[in-house]
């Protein structure tokens, strides 16, 4: 599939979070979503990008947003990765890459570093799609951005 467009439905997400929860992204119809796909766990990168977002996520909720993480390893690699890190959003094991499939993100063939995240309005619309190679910092600023715009908040 192509990636999505500004305008687009999200593509459902149905599964497992990783403390053991059934999680359907359609339940979060009516909040500001932040979807971010990651490709493993405990490597730098993307602890340093989970870390931004928790540490930024009081201030998402207050925006009337979540945040949902998903990543290509297991259940269990979730679950541990979460609970290391204390995180407090719903974080999605998509071990077969169905997910990343469905919302068009394909993993680079040469190592390096690769984000993508989804920003949806609270019709579960895609509002934003950030890409950025660099800086973990200005990804996770921008879709906050996003959600204030989207909040109606100022900056």
């Amino acid at each position: 599939m192509a990636s999505l467009k500004i305008g687009d439905l999200a593509p459902p997400i149905v599964g497992t979070t990783h403390d053991g929860n059934p999680f359907r992204l359609d339940a979060l119809r009516g909040k500001l979503v932040v979807i971010y796909f990651y490709p493993a766990a405990f490597t730098p990168v993307c602890t340093i990008e989970t870390r931004k977002f928790r540490d930024r996520y009081a201030e998402i909720e207050k925006l009337g947003g979540t945040v949902v993480g998903i990543s290509t390893d297991s259940q269990d690699t979730q679950c541990e990765f979460a609970q290391k890190e204390g995180v407090q959003f719903p974080m999605v094991a998509d071990r077969d890459r169905s997910i990343a499939t469905a919302y068009g993100v394909k993993w680079p063939l040469l190592p390096r570093v690769q984000r993508v995240t989804f920003v949806l309005d609270r019709e579960g619309r895609v509002a934003a799609r950030l890409h950025h190679e660099l800086s973990a910092e200005k990804h996770v600023a921008g879709a906050v951005e996003v959600l204030q715009k989207l909040a109606g908040a100022t900056p």
